[in-house]
């Protein structure tokens, strides 16, 4: 039973003092904001902000272009 406990003492010892870990947790949290950010952004489906602007913008520059044109 000694030799399970001073295994575990020095995984303990071992995983406080490795930063190697601590790293890459960093970079998933890092990861998840960027997919978050990126999600609020475009939105999960077509009515996103950024969907919306563009296809309204899409729409007044083809509006425009028909009005010189006159067609």
């Amino acid at each position: 039973m000694l030799r399970y406990r001073v295994k575990s003492t020095d995984a303990l010892k071992r995983l406080r003092t490795d930063q190697d870990g601590v790293v890459s947790f960093e970079y998933v949290m890092l990861a998840a904001c960027l997919v978050g950010s990126v999600s609020a952004a475009f939105g999960t489906g077509t009515d996103g902000a950024v969907a919306t602007v563009l296809t309204s913008g899409v729409n007044m520059i083809s509006a425009a272009i028909s009005g010189a044109v006159g067609s």
